[in-house]
């Protein structure tokens, strides 16, 4: 079993920079696949991005390619969403996610555990 548990969102302001964390528990959490996921205020949940439990292998939506980047610290049992030049269409509640089958897939359905979600807002 494996709980999740987000944190870093804020208000900020467009062309600002934050850094969400997803701090983790259980002793296998670093062979797992984590992922970022985000949900606006009506739409459905996006992938964000993905990494590898080796922190070697990253995958990004187009929308945040180049913006944002994902990293972890298998030490720390965390991992990190970097956002930088951000934007107000990146408003959204993120959620991390984690995948004990090393799928890196962008489905959402492919995540076994979820955290509870860190609002981000963006202000133009």
């Amino acid at each position: 079993q494996v709980q999740l548990v987000e944190s870093g969102g804020e208000l900020v302001q467009a062309g600002g920079s934050l850094r969400l964390s997803c701090a983790a528990s259980g002793r296998t959490f670093s062979r797992y696949t984590v992922g970022w996921f985000r949900r606006a205020p009506g739409k459905e949940r996006e992938f964000v991005a993905t990494i590898s439990w080796t922190g070697r292998t990253r995958y990004y939506a187009e929308s945040v390619k180049g913006r944002f980047t994902i990293s972890r610290d298998n030490a720390k049992h965390t991992v990190y969403l970097q956002m930088n030049s951000l934007k107000p269409e990146d408003t959204a509640v993120y959620y991390c996610a984690a995948d004990p089958q090393e799928s890196l897939s962008t489905r959402a359905r492919a995540y076994d555990y979820w955290g509870q979600g860190t609002q981000v807002t963006v202000s133009s």
